[in-house]
């Protein structure tokens, strides 16, 4: 019997044991939409969960930002191929180590025809830098003050160098603010009917069923070529995949392998795919108490999965196996963790024993279902895994909301599976995990010669200075495994024919950049 095979038959059945695990139920599937995909001016995606909030700076999710950036414009903005490119600023120069100064472009407006100045973009980064309890405020606190010197120019300025600040300014949390709407309604009404400057309006959140943008006319920008788009929140992968080969949705995220052939073939749909800068992961516990907390049976999980086994069993070869969560092209790649991965069920077994449990032990690994491509399946076969080491393993897989509210209320017992993205491409962001204070609410990490690293790295503007430092924090964290890397995964989308989009590095789904054919 091939490797394989043993693996797929372990991941069935823990498909039926996984019917005892504490599972919530999927919602909105099957949701038909108002106004389907017949009128070819309708654009209707399905990322697979629902969209978790309209507020840009209290969510850390890109299924979420692949919405968002379609409403909010970024101050600046990568292409397609990656690149930083000018958007709301149109050009920028560095005044000091800790300045930066911008010019907006001339004649934006926000959705209700208010002009977008550089008060709104000091009322944007400040109150993400300044409330610590956003989620995104953690990747913007470096940012010390805007400083508006007329109505289109302004100046950054940051407690310390940061050689990451323009990456911030182009990604995830950087939309920019209505100051005025939001200070005259109040935030919680703009939650409700949030309005940016971007090339779509908001019309419509039917919660757990659908999304309804609207085109904006008077956009600045790029403008898109579809009259409103609808983002539909179905879970399910085998209902997303049935809706594209009905003609009920235009572009589905997260197309498992089983169903790729099956959508090339279709007369409707093909499947379109590419690399993600996303990687599955393995959180584990380090406080004392937890038998995560021993470091050897930190090793012992990462020894027991074969990560290679996941990536050709579970999408046919769409990943690969890593022990790093830097990605090849981001700042402080280290070459030597990647395409590489550790695995030994009898090392992992010896290590048990070292740690006092030559008998085995239990855990609890929690994950989501219907976030990523095979996230089921992918903690299931894990668990299969981890059995033949000695390590029991209670699954807790939950609907995405879920697993997002207790992660963020730090419920889960000895760890969890996640897949994350890196949204500045840059190592300093990926690698802040493990640092001290950013653990301390995830996993209770805590290295000091990481952090000192960390702080060096992230101050210094010579990119030969932080790439060494960067490839020797990912090498000491290869040997600790609080946190353990899997593998990056491919993404693979499945596109109407009429529709011409190809994946971005970066995951979002930018409608001016879906054309029709």
């Amino acid at each position: 019997m091939s490797k394989k095979i043993f693996y797929l038959m372990i991941a069935a059945l823990m498909v039926v044991l996984s019917a005892c695990t504490t599972t919530s139920s999927p919602s909105g599937e099957g949701t038909t939409s108002s106004t389907g995909t017949e009128d070819n001016n309708v654009l209707t995606v399905s990322l697979g969960p629902d969209m978790l909030t309209w507020d840009i700076h209290n969510h850390t999710t890109t299924a979420t930002e692949a919405i968002h950036v379609n409403v909010f414009d970024y101050l600046l903005m990568r292409d397609t191929d990656g690149e930083i490119q000018p958007h709301l600023a149109k050009e920028w120069k560095q005044i000091d180590d800790t300045t930066y100064e911008f010019k907006l472009t001339e004649g934006v407006k926000f959705h209700n025809g208010d002009d977008l100045t550089a008060e709104d973009v000091k009322f944007t980064l400040e109150r993400v830098a300044t409330d610590e309890t956003l989620k995104s405020h953690g990747d913007f606190d470096t940012i010390k003050e805007v400083k508006v010197i007329d109505p289109l120019t302004f100046q950054i300025i940051t407690h310390e160098p940061d050689p990451m600040l323009i990456s911030r300014i182009s990604r995830q949390a950087s939309g920019i603010l209505p100051k005025k709407y939001i200070e005259e309604k109040g935030m919680d009404e703009f939650l409700k009917s949030p309005i940016g400057s971007g090339p779509y309006k908001f019309k419509e959140w039917k919660k757990d069923s659908q999304i309804t943008l609207v085109k904006n006319d008077d956009y600045f920008g790029k403008k898109g070529e579809w009259a409103e788009v609808l983002f539909r929140a179905i879970p399910e992968d085998s209902t997303r995949v049935a809706e594209l080969l009905t003609d009920n949705v235009n572009i589905i995220a997260n197309v498992p392998p089983s169903d790729w052939k099956r959508i090339n073939d279709s007369d409707n749909s093909e499947i379109a795919n590419g690399p993600s800068n996303r990687t599955y992961m393995l959180f584990l516990r380090t406080q004392e108490g937890w038998p995560t907390s021993d470091v050897k049976v930190r090793q012992a999980i990462d020894y027991a999965i074969d990560d290679k086994a996941l990536v050709e069993s579970l999408l046919d070869g769409g990943g690969t196996p890593t022990l790093t969560r830097v990605n090849p092209g981001n700042v402080g790649f280290e070459e030597s963790l990647y395409d590489t991965y550790n695995y030994d069920v009898d090392k992992a077994k010896k290590l048990l024993e070292e740690a006092g449990y030559k008998d085995g032990l239990k855990i609890e690994l929690a994950g989501p279902t219907g976030r990523y491509i095979k996230d089921r399946e992918v903690m299931q076969l894990i668990a299969g895994m981890l059995e033949e080491a000695g390590i029991h393993t209670e699954m807790n897989l939950l609907q995405w909301s879920s697993f997002t509210e207790l992660r963020d209320q730090e419920k889960f017992k000895e760890g969890y599976l996640i897949a994350l993205g890196s949204s500045f491409f840059d190592a300093g962001q990926a690698l802040d995990y493990y640092g001290t204070e950013r653990s301390a609410t995830i996993n209770g990490y805590s290295n000091k010669e990481i952090d000192k690293l960390l702080q060096e790295a992230n101050t210094s503007l010579d990119p030969a200075v932080r790439t060494a430092k960067y490839q020797e924090i990912q090498k000491i964290a290869s040997v600790e495994t609080p946190i353990v890397p899997l593998f990056q995964v491919d993404q693979f989308f499945g596109v109407s024919d009429g529709i011409q989009y190809t994946p971005r590095l970066d995951e979002l789904i930018y409608i001016p950049d879906v054309n029709k054919k």
